[in-house]
């Protein structure tokens, strides 16, 4: 019964049970690091191969895909694979709230992506990306506890 105490019913949402959060629907068999913090609402598609390194954060509704069926819908089932290619996530790497990391992407150690972004290139260790698509802006520099952004110098586009 809803509403006596803190009991509440158990609901059987659909989602496979998983050791880093009840509310995430994690695909496969990904190799997770120890430390790393998995948000609620998050997508972690192991399909294709999905390595997420020690100590990161991934952020609530992050979706992280190792696999496509874009080839296959667009030709009408006439190519009939699902295209897949892993993924590979670094050391203490930060995703923000809502980011999507596509197929084939590797995000290098100490990178931190912005909210939102979409990752459908590799970013370099220790770069902040932010946009759609995914673009480094600063580098992330870490001294003992203090953390600061460096941008990066690129021309400007008129």
């Amino acid at each position: 019964m809803i509403g006596h105490g803190n009991l509440q019913p158990e609901v059987d949402h659909g989602i496979p049970a998983n050791p880093y959060n009840p509310h995430a629907w994690i695909i496969g068999e990904p190799s997770i690091g120890p430390g790393t913090w998995v948000g609620a609402f998050t997508v972690l598609d192991g399909s294709g191969g999905l390595a997420i390194g020690a100590g990161c954060d991934i952020s609530c509704g992050v979706h992280i895909y190792t696999h496509s069926t874009v080839r296959r819908c667009v030709t009408g089932r006439a190519c009939p694979e699902v295209d897949r290619a892993p993924v590979r996530i670094g050391d203490r790497v930060f995703l923000g709230a809502h980011a999507v990391v596509l197929m084939g992407v590797t995000i290098g150690d100490q990178a931190v992506v912005g909210a939102g972004a979409v990752v459908c290139s590799d970013i370099p260790a220790r770069t902040l990306a932010v946009g759609v698509p995914a673009r480094p802006t600063a580098r992330v520099v870490v001294d003992g506890s203090e953390v600061r952004f460096e941008p990066l110098h690129t021309a400007v586009f008129s």
